[in-house]
């Protein structure tokens, strides 16, 4: 047994690398500020294409090992962000990416997409029940944009979160608990059109030919539906680190503020994180401090948790 901080922070994601490129800033600043951060992932990622040559024949069409080598990369991502407490939902290949809308792997027994919701979400439970998270952050109803992985991490997320706090569901696994604030990842439409302008504006600086779309950036929204902001700019090189420890997924040269997926097109990388409170009392009209406004328990300085890392 190890004692937990009183701030705990749980994030539900698909992937290997939609951590880091969608919150890598905000774990790296709740770690560093002494927060415990735990990571969820859904699936190794096996359905990726794979960005290195040399790294080519770990794709899913030939040895389908690019599952087991994205555990590698988060593990090192997650080093990066200094974060220890990284799990696989249900265990390392307890789901298979589900690849991409309307694919055929997207109905294959192993699949998340064709998970069983309360099933999956029990496994989530477990932990919520143990680490005892105040802030819950994970996708919007849409996934930020169709993937069938991303909407149903949002749907496993969404209703653990409803089991962990009901008192008759799966005693076994742990107390009853009730996460105060849940947050979805968001970006302000016009933050990211003005970054692409500034790619647009230095693409012959970088080693892209062609610039993304604001299309391509999950979880764009009007200003009005963005709540909360965490400032990335102190964690900006944890940030890049991590993102460049998904080599698989990730094309980012050093300190030009671009990346690139696999489609080789250049978009910025998010100098601000932000995100859409859509349960819990808010701490002010406008957050920067996700845990705003929550009782961390102070008077008694820590909870009991489970000891070691998760990989």
């Amino acid at each position: 047994m190890t004692e937990l901080p009183g701030r705990r922070l749980l994030l539900v994601h698909a992937h290997p690398d939609d951590e880091s490129i969608n919150n890598g800033a905000t774990m790296a600043k709740y770690a560093a500020d002494g927060a415990h951060v735990t990571l969820v992932t859904c699936t190794l990622g096996e359905e990726g294409e794979v960005i290195p040559d040399e790294l080519a024949h770990l794709a899913p069409d030939r040895e389908d090992l690019l599952g087991p080598h994205r555990i590698g990369e988060l593990t090192a991502a997650m080093k990066e962000l200094g974060v220890t407490d990284h799990r696989f939902l249900g265990g390392p290949g307890c789901y298979r990416d589900s690849g991409m809308m309307g694919a055929e792997q997207n109905g294959r027994p192993a699949a998340f997409w064709s998970a069983d919701l309360d099933e999956a979400a029990a496994h989530l439970v477990a932990v919520m029940r143990e680490v005892r998270p105040q802030v819950l952050v994970t996708y919007d109803p849409d996934g930020g944009y169709g993937h069938p992985d991303h909407i149903q991490a949002h749907r496993v997320a969404m209703r653990a979160a409803d089991l962990a706090a009901e008192p008759a569901f799966r005693r076994d696994l742990g107390d009853p608990h009730t996460i105060s604030k849940i947050y979805w990842n968001r970006v302000p439409r016009t933050v990211v059109e003005e970054l692409f302008r500034r790619v647009e504006a230095g693409l012959d600086r970088t080693p892209f030919d062609t610039v993304a779309t604001v299309a391509d950036v999950p979880g764009v929204v009007d200003g009005e539906r963005v709540t909360a902001e965490i400032d990335g700019r102190p964690y900006w090189v944890r940030k890049e680190a991590a993102m460049r420890a998904h080599a698989t997924q990730v094309d980012i040269p050093e300190g030009l503020g671009v990346f690139a997926l696999s489609n080789g097109l250049a978009q910025p990388m998010l100098p601000v994180e932000y995100y859409e409170l859509v349960r819990g009392e808010p701490g002010s009209a406008y957050e920067n401090d996700l845990f705003a406004g929550v009782d961390d328990g102070t008077g008694q300085g820590v909870i009991k948790g489970i000891e070691g890392e998760h990989a």
